[in-house]
């Protein structure tokens, strides 16, 4: 079989991740970080598309790799329109709303379009993008919070949430389809997801701050306290944002986003770091066992993923809190480029069927 390079695109707040995958094996990975001095010029993420488009074709050019041998261009999924899980290539409405953002801006919008611009110079390949954040499974009932103003909406850490339950599913010989999976993602974000057969009925708004506290957000909050902060008069609604996004959790309680940091502050035996890890730790749990009556508790096993799953310490918190709902496999890091890429293959190979963004 004719090999098959593919290239995965990966645009993060801070950070813009490449891999050329040749078959299954990947032949280049790179981790461009971006200063804040390099970004500050834009005023909007979208303005930041030929900045990071030319980094890549620069680092593509120093390793070697001619983009004319490449067959796909597989761009991390941004804010859209909610779909169900998959791949879809990149049209003409995708790149509208990737561009004008009407569901919101955030950096991997950049993916789509860049794999989008790049494919104009390469004869035999196509730009897709594979699970979004905004994959939406829910079943009604998942959509009430309460009020019919707020309903709740889908937005997670599809593509690693879904990655990491097809790869336990086939270390057992079993179909992801076929099993009753809760998902944990351990990141700046937060999301544990209820994964029923093949989809994911429900799962926290980790983007905006729904579900546990993480390392930058605030989780939830207590509702009327925090409406009456918004209208205290002591700070605009961009602080407040701010305070639910960006600089809160680990960020307000410790001053750092970094769990390593409060992770060496534990070891060094700062109680009030310890305090606040754990009861992040506590306050994941705690929605373990939100999605364990979700899926009727009838659950295979619960997966745990994400950078902050390389901490044992912090895992085990969470271990002796669930260890009686059903068995836990922790699947530290994220496979976010290898996943992009693997659809990517099977598109290529005609393995998978490619959906239509509508």
């Amino acid at each position: 079989m004719k090999d098959i390079r593919v290239l995965a695109i990966n645009p993060g707040s801070t950070s813009t991740k490449i891999a050329v995958y040749q078959n299954s094996e990947p032949i280049f990975l790179k981790n461009i970080k971006h200063t804040t001095e390099e970004l500050a010029p834009f005023s909007k993420i979208t303005d930041q598309f030929q900045f990071r488009k030319e980094i890549i074709l620069q680092q593509l050019h120093e390793a070697d790799i001619h983009i004319e041998d490449l067959q796909a261009v597989v761009g991390r999924g941004g804010l859209l329109k909610p779909i169900p899980s998959g791949i879809y290539e990149v049209n003409e409405a995708m790149i509208a709303d990737l561009k004008n953002s009407p569901f919101g801006e955030h950096a991997s919008n950049l993916g789509g379009l860049i794999a989008s611009n790049l494919v104009e110079f390469m004869p035999n390949a196509k730009a897709y993008i594979v699970d979004p954040i905004v994959v939406d499974e829910f079943e009604d009932i998942a959509r009430i919070s309460g009020h019919p103003l707020l309903a709740r909406i889908s937005i997670f850490h599809a593509l690693n949430q879904k990655a990491v339950a097809r790869e336990y599913a086939k270390s057992i010989r079993r179909k992801y389809e076929d099993l009753n999976l809760i998902v944990v993602h351990l990141g700046g974000g937060i999301t544990i997801g209820a994964h029923q057969k093949g989809r994911v009925i429900d799962v926290n708004q980790g983007l905006d701050g729904e579900g546990p506290f993480s390392p930058e957000r605030s989780g939830t909050l207590p509702v009327m306290d925090l409406v009456r902060l918004c209208f205290s008069g002591k700070y605009t609604q961009k602080e407040i944002q701010k305070m639910v996004k960006g600089e809160g959790g680990l960020v307000a309680y410790l001053g750092t986003n970094n769990a390593y940091d409060v992770e060496k502050m534990v070891d060094a035996g700062d109680a009030h770091a310890e305090l606040i890890y754990h009861a992040m730790a506590y306050q994941v749990a705690k929605y373990v066992g939100e999605m364990y009556t979700v899926l009727k508790c009838d659950v295979d096993a619960i997966l745990i993923t994400g950078g902050i799953a390389y901490d044992k310490g912090f895992v085990n918190w969470i271990q002796e809190r669930i260890y009686k709902l059903a068995p836990t496999h922790i699947y530290p890091g994220e496979d976010e480029m290898k996943a992009l890429a693997i659809n990517g293959l099977m598109v290529v190979r005609g393995e998978l069927e490619v959906k239509d963004y509508l």
